[in-house]
């Protein structure tokens, strides 16, 4: 199927405006394809992401602000997401060596232990792309880095 029977669109403005709306409509047809493995967890997307960073920067905790700045998507919320991944006992405040007004996030053992569940199952989340060969993908992902170098 392509997009216009997806959509149900016949006509584009132009192939601009069709490969955008593609792209719109894929990264929430990937979103949902993904949502059944963060939902095993109890995890969002986004507190996946968050996860991911901390355990990349592990063992230096980061601010809220250093975090939002490496998202995938980058979001207002990122302290409420933070406050969510406390609650689940997934991340931790700790007072700034630097500031001592400013608090840092870190991962927990726990967080650490979920993500290794997760990487378990990375097969699962890359193979949201499996229609495509190595090349394909290589070339979709040079495509889409030139889209976003054209600003």
């Amino acid at each position: 199927m392509g997009i216009d029977k997806d959509i149900q669109q016949a006509r584009f403005r132009n192939v601009y405006q069709k490969a955008g709306i593609n792209l719109i409509y894929t990264l929430g047809w990937m979103k949902d394809k993904t949502k059944c493995i963060f939902d095993e967890e109890d995890i969002t997307s986004q507190q996946f992401n968050i996860l991911r960073i901390l355990r990349g920067s592990f063992p230096q905790p980061l601010s809220t602000l250093q975090i939002r700045e490496r998202m995938l998507e980058k979001m207002s919320d990122t302290s409420r997401i933070v406050d969510r991944l406390i609650a689940k006992g997934l991340v931790k405040k700790i007072t700034c060596k630097a500031d001592r007004r400013l608090v840092d996030v870190i991962i927990t053992d726990k967080g650490k232990k979920l993500l290794e569940r997760l990487d378990a199952k990375q097969d699962e989340i890359d193979g949201v792309l499996r229609n495509l060969t190595e090349k394909e993908a290589t070339t979709l992902s040079d495509l889409l880095d030139k889209i976003r170098n054209s600003e």
